[in-house]
């Protein structure tokens, strides 16, 4: 009977999880946009230096400051070589709050190995034009032949870790194996040392970096410091994008579970629900191939706070959810689909205003409608 409860729950879960949602059309999107570059190439991430400048990864391998007084790039120098090929390259780009102080900035990127790539955390300081003292804190046991799904997002907590996402390199039972670190999130000190009171510390069987597994390919991850709570967003297969609380040593399921189907049939992917192993906050059916997330807590939209907005990629659009008290998704907007763009990254600055970068090279800004 306790099994059967824990059906129903999930069952109806699910059908919270795949609410209707609402589409705004140019007319009646709430907010002013602006395209502040072109030509960029694929904006993989995004951060604010300051007030004055965005630092912005390319996938192809390159990085650049986009200076807002004047919307001009100045391309850096002293970057790594990358593997650049299919979803590989330059990946995320990540400023800690307290960066003032100590300088670091941090990235992923896919670093070669001969035929293969593996997922890596690395930090370096910004010096002019120069990203100087590259240090690669953690090159992942994460190899595969194959050039898909090597995540990458970084978040930091408040306490001094952060946290990284990788996915499963295109190799299914990497995610439900613990041994290496494909399929997972980890957490280190911003050093790359492992925290004493990670998970598995101590189990010779699993990776002392790994946080939380069973993932496919999360492409998104924040850091709520107001509830210190870890969003996730990850690809599904054929449906069955995902939208994650990510919890300590907490198993995601993949590919055991899963809301998707096979490309190549209309067959099920694992089971929809297993005991043990975490439900989705939210699910996307169809997928919409999810990007960058961020949990809004800006100014410049005040009916935004604390809305979660993604980018996604194949449906090509701004999304924004929002959940009640009890973490159930109650409302759905999808905004900037007129572009016909695949939404990459976004930032927001100290106003909160936001910034969306796109595949087609553009970075666009957005504000109130009502302050123009």
């Amino acid at each position: 009977m306790r099994f059967m409860r824990w059906i129903r729950s999930a069952v109806s879960a699910v059908v919270l999880m795949t609410l209707a949602y609402q589409s705004a059309s140019a007319a009646d999107q709430p907010f002013h946009i602006e395209k502040i570059a072109s030509q960029l190439g694929v904006v993989w991430g995004m951060e604010l230096i300051d007030s004055k400048r965005i630092l912005f990864t390319q996938r192809s391998g390159k990085a650049g400051l986009l200076d807002l007084r004047n919307n001009q790039v100045t391309w850096l120098s002293g970057l790594p070589e990358v593997h650049a090929h299919n979803q590989g390259g330059l990946l995320d780009v990540k400023i800690p709050a307290d960066y003032a102080t100590h300088g670091w900035i941090y990235f992923t990127y896919s670093k070669p190995d001969l035929l293969q790539a593996q997922t890596t955390l690395a930090r370096a300081r910004l010096e002019k034009t120069s990203l100087v003292d590259w240090q690669d804190l953690l090159v992942t046991d994460s190899k595969s032949f194959r050039n898909i799904h090597f995540g990458s997002r970084i978040a930091f907590d408040d306490e001094g870790h952060l946290f990284f996402s990788i996915g499963d390199r295109g190799e299914r039972a990497n995610a439900q194996d613990l041994s290496n670190h494909a399929g997972s999130i980890l957490r280190l000190n911003r050093d790359g040392s492992v925290p004493e009171d990670n998970p598995f510390v101590g189990d010779p069987n699993v990776r002392d970096e790994i946080w939380s597994f069973g993932h496919r390919n999360p492409q998104g991850l924040y850091y709520d410091s107001a509830t210190s709570q870890l969003w996730e967003i990850e690809h599904g297969p054929r449906g069955g994008d995902e939208i994650n609380l990510i919890e300590k040593g907490k198993n995601y399921g993949w590919p055991i579970v899963s809301q998707g189907k096979e490309y190549f049939s209309n067959t099920q992917v694992g089971v929809k629900h297993k005991p043990g192993m975490q439900e989705p906050v939210k699910i996307y059916v169809p997928s919409i191939a999810p990007s960058d997330l961020i949990l809004y807590r800006g100014q410049e939209f005040s009916a935004w706070q604390g809305d979660l907005l993604t980018g996604a990629l194949k449906l090509q659009h701004l999304n924004r959810i929002r959940f009640n008290d009890s973490l159930q998704p109650i409302r759905e907007r999808r905004y900037l689909q007129d572009l016909n763009e695949r939404i990459r990254s976004l930032a927001v600055d100290a106003s909160g205003r936001i910034y969306v970068g796109t595949d087609a090279g553009h970075i666009y800004r957005l504000s109130n409608a009502n302050l123009h």
